[in-house]
């Protein structure tokens, strides 16, 4: 990630609402939320929040998608981790263990191991 496109990103999370509605992508994860429930959410008007998903978008740090009526917006996850690695790129001078470990112990608190494949139901015949 070039310095630049860390500034844009780090800029459009530097404001209260466009970081709870970051948030509230992150937490959604990959299935991501319809524009409506992002603004009732965050308490904003659909005109506010427009403006604010634009700016994340242009970073981007969100997408959208139309499904039918709705438009879906998510959390790019890889532009995330992106960021996250351009910021700790030279942690600890050159020892980055130091660094991870305390990076993955907050991550492990919010995206926990993947779930293990279920095993087919067994049919009742």
């Amino acid at each position: 990630m070039e310095t630049k496109t860390a500034v844009a990103a780090l800029g459009a999370l530097a404001q209260e609402t466009r970081l709870a509605v970051f948030r509230l992508l992150i937490e959604a994860g990959p299935a991501g939320v319809p524009a409506g429930a992002v603004a009732e959410a965050v308490q904003v008007p659909a005109a506010t929040l427009s403006f604010h998903l634009k700016e994340l978008s242009h970073a981007g740090l969100i997408s959208a998608r139309q499904e039918g009526r709705f438009i879906f917006y998510a959390a790019n996850f890889e532009h995330m981790a992106a960021l996250m690695s351009y910021l700790t790129q030279n942690c600890c001078k050159g020892m980055p263990d130091e660094c991870l470990s305390v990076v993955e112990t907050a991550l492990g608190r919010c995206c926990g191991p993947s779930p293990t494949k279920r095993k087919p139901a067994r049919s009742r015949s």
